[in-house]
């Protein structure tokens, strides 16, 4: 039975919220392991938070705000609720940014301390952007903290996990919860503060929307330092009582499908390109025990449902629509009711509307509104300054349509259309026309300036013998205006994306304008 969204959900803090999932669930109750294989009850778990709360303090002082540069591991979430009973703010960092990136990031968040391991740094190569962070924050690494734990601070931790409302530190569902970065899809990320409420009220949205048992298991690949890989990955299943695997990295693809199996997981987080490669690595009795499948940050292509449908026993993958700014779930299939091609319908308590956009029918822009939209955005000029959606609405800056039932399709991003001899090209419709002509690769398509037409389209793509006259073929055969056909196409080897798996267009861009 689906849990109904109540309005004292967004006025509970995320510690109180943690709380009461114990007292819902029993302090006994497994709720999270790794690839260490040590799973945690809800009781340990919170001994564990406590247990780094107390080291940390003896480091941290006032600061408020404080870096996270973590694996998704159980002590990344051990570490994320740490700070909160200190009542101080994770800023997540996204360690395959670049450098210049995270120090904008770190000078954004007004950090001085960034938590990270060493275990982790060595596994990652992350030894020179460490080198590089030097000058200007401090890193702390907890596999070196933990060996000061005390007889005492273990005392310590158990006493406050029997009575965690007395030793936490008290804030307010509208304190800042955590601070995260956007993506960089498309230029230099922006500073997103989600409140404590935002990220509560986004878990309880999905427990209304589909119904989540607790003898499930969530296997986790995604970043914490993305809001799918933190909300949906983490925070969720502690909050709604379903066991987590966490898993560092979801680029091991032939180890995930593995672990899938071990860890009987029931619901897998990730993207359309990581859950193809997992299919094409993995075997039928690696996803046996899935329920289903939920994938964000890019459109879920035809071969890869058909690979599921045909291969794994009809495994549904759920399409759904984040948006790091509202924590970030907005839309998601049914299992039981699963639209392909669309993001699904609305979350509840969720508002939309949609503004005209010149050139484009059948559309429009959306904007939101609902107890899961951020608190504003925090910019490198004024840090001090949260810039909070006018009136509670944000806008997604994403071209959709919507059903008459209310499901959502995504026509493509406002900037990712271009404008050709005064007639509107979705890249995104484009994209999806090479993915017909060769759905077993990779592919973009960006747009550069054109003295003549305005604009012109450049197909980038990792298949190594793509020619123009096949997408020209699939065009006329399929009633689509020559118009939206690239005439140039870049092949490389492969297709870069950012840590979250979205394709990165900035790099892209970059390419097709020296190529141009």
């Amino acid at each position: 039975m689906k849990r109904a969204f109540k309005a004292s959900d967004t006025q509970t803090s995320l510690f109180d919220a943690l709380i009461e999932a114990q007292n819902r669930f029993g302090a006994g109750k497994v709720i999270i392991e790794d690839q260490d294989r040590k799973p945690l009850t809800y009781g340990l778990f919170i001994t564990g938070v406590f247990a780094l709360s107390r080291l940390l303090k003896r480091y941290l002082g006032n600061e408020d705000r404080i870096g996270m540069m973590l694996p998704t591991s159980t002590g990344g979430a051990v570490s994320f609720f740490a700070l909160h009973a200190l009542g101080k703010v994770p800023v997540m960092i996204n360690f395959t940014a670049g450098q210049a990136n995270v120090k904008a990031a770190i000078q954004t968040g007004q950090v001085k301390t960034v938590l990270s391991s060493r275990r982790f740094v060595e596994n990652a190569k992350l030894e020179d952007l460490i080198e590089s962070m030097k000058p200007y924050v401090r890193v702390i690494y907890l596999d070196d903290i933990r060996k000061e734990v005390s007889t005492v601070d273990k005392l310590f931790a158990v006493a406050a996990s029997k009575l965690p409302g007395l030793f936490v530190k008290k804030t307010k569902a509208s304190d800042i919860g955590v601070i995260l970065f956007t993506s960089g899809s498309f230029g230099t990320p922006r500073g997103v503060v989600l409140t404590q409420s935002n990220l509560v009220s986004n878990t309880r949205q999905i427990e209304a929307h589909i119904e989540l048992k607790p003898d499930w298991v969530a296997f986790n690949p995604l970043p914490i330092f993305h809001s799918l890989g933190l909300t949906g990955g983490v925070i969720l299943p502690l909050l709604a009582g379903l066991r987590s695997f966490q898993y560092p990295s979801p680029l091991h693809v032939k180890v995930i499908p593995e672990l899938l199996r071990e860890s009987k997981a029931s619901l897998l987080f990730s993207t359309d390109t990581f859950v193809n490669q997992y299919a094409r690595s993995g075997e039928p009795e690696d996803f046996k025990s899935l329920e289903f499948i939920v994938c964000g940050a890019e459109k879920v292509r035809d071969e890869t449902h058909n690979l599921f449908k045909t291969q794994f026993g009809g495994i549904p993958i759920l399409e759904g629509y984040g948006v790091t700014e509202c924590s970030p779930v907005v839309a998601v299939n049914f299992p039981d009711n699963n639209h392909y091609g669309t993001v699904g319908v609305m979350l509840p308590e969720m508002e939309a509307r949609l503004e005209p956009v010149e050139g484009i029918t059948g559309g429009g822009r959306l904007w939101v509104k609902g107890p899961n939209i951020m608190g504003g955005y925090i910019n490198i000029d004024r840090p001090d300054v949260i810039e909070a959606p006018k009136d509670g609405w944000h806008d997604t800056g994403d071209i959709v349509n919507i059903d008459s039932e209310g499901f959502v399709t995504i026509l493509g991003r406002a900037k990712r259309f271009a404008k050709i001899a005064g007639e509107m090209v979705s890249l995104t419709a484009v994209e999806r026309i090479a993915e017909e002509v060769w759905p077993d690769n990779r592919h973009a398509v960006v747009a550069v300036s054109d003295d003549k037409k305005g604009e012109r389209l450049i197909l980038i793509t990792d298949k190594g013998d793509a020619d123009v006259s096949r997408l020209t073929n699939w065009a006329k055969e399929n009633g689509t205006p020559v118009l939206a056909i690239p005439k140039k196409i870049l092949r490389i080897e492969t297709v870069p994306v950012l840590g979250s798996g979205k394709t990165d267009y900035v790099t892209l861009q970059k390419m097709a304008e020296l190529a141009a």
